[in-house]
């Protein structure tokens, strides 16, 4: 059974990935924002989960939950499932944390990043991003870089896969009780990709929607907006994802 990190675990797809993992036997570590949010989990707590506390918006904290998540020993898989759609905490949360966890947690098996379709509008551009959020930032723009950060960490770790994924616009409380597409397929590729042993979800560098690869927007493979983004990203935190040859 495997050992799984799930951000941004309090509700929404993370949740439902969080147990349905735990149904099937996983080892899962689950994500609240600060210990208000505790109760939200708490049953996940019961059925077995452990629970890390930190704020992915923060810098600081965000530092923190990597280091709770390493003592806890190797992860197999970490899901970046945590996002939000208007506001300050675009940037902060969809992007910058994500990065700062791929480099800070002992690197694990295998990498999933949820993007969106909203990526294809986003924009290849990293000139005055601001990635603190004081001047918010854009929703398309965001899923465009962490999708781009998928397929870069599959291109400079090749032992790890690493892969984005579209869950579709599923009635959550950020797609809202409209939302077309089918809840469970929006949880179901996450979970398949972090554990499964079929040929499919053992690749690397995939945009994936609903356990089906697809080409994403172009700027995603383009090298150098691939180093530029890693460049800015550790230019602001101050931290740089180490090479392939280096473990940590």
């Amino acid at each position: 059974m495997a050992r799984v990190f799930i951000t941004g675990s309090a509700d929404g797809l993370g949740r439902l990935a969080a147990q349905t993992l735990l149904d099937d036997g996983h080892e899962v570590v689950v994500q609240a924002r600060n210990r208000d949010r505790l109760t939200a989990v708490s049953d996940l707590v019961d059925h077995g989960a452990t629970a890390i506390v930190g704020d992915l918006s923060d810098l600081e904290q965000t530092r923190s939950i990597a280091r709770d998540v390493n003592r806890l020993g190797r992860m197999d898989a970490v899901i970046h499932n945590a996002g939000v759609y208007t506001g300050p905490q675009v940037m902060p949360v969809n992007i910058v944390a994500p990065y700062l966890l791929t480099a800070l947690i002992d690197r694990p098996q295998r990498l999933i990043y949820l993007s969106s379709g909203a990526h294809n509008g986003g924009r290849p551009s990293l000139d005055s991003i601001d990635w603190s959020g004081r001047t918010a930032g854009s929703y398309s723009d965001s899923k465009l870089f962490i999708t781009t950060l998928a397929v870069t960490v599959a291109r400079i770790w090749p032992d790890v896969r690493s892969n984005a994924v579209d869950p579709g616009w599923v009635p959550t409380k950020m797609g809202g009780a409209g939302a077309p597409d089918d809840l469970r397929l929006g949880h179901l590729t996450q979970e398949w990709l972090a554990t499964s042993d079929d040929a499919d979800a053992c690749t690397s560098g995939g945009y994936w929607y609903h356990q089906r690869r697809i080409e994403p927007h172009s700027a995603v493979h383009d090298r150098r907006f691939q180093e530029r983004l890693l460049d800015e990203l550790a230019r602001f935190t101050g931290t740089r994802l180490v090479s392939a040859g280096s473990r940590h």
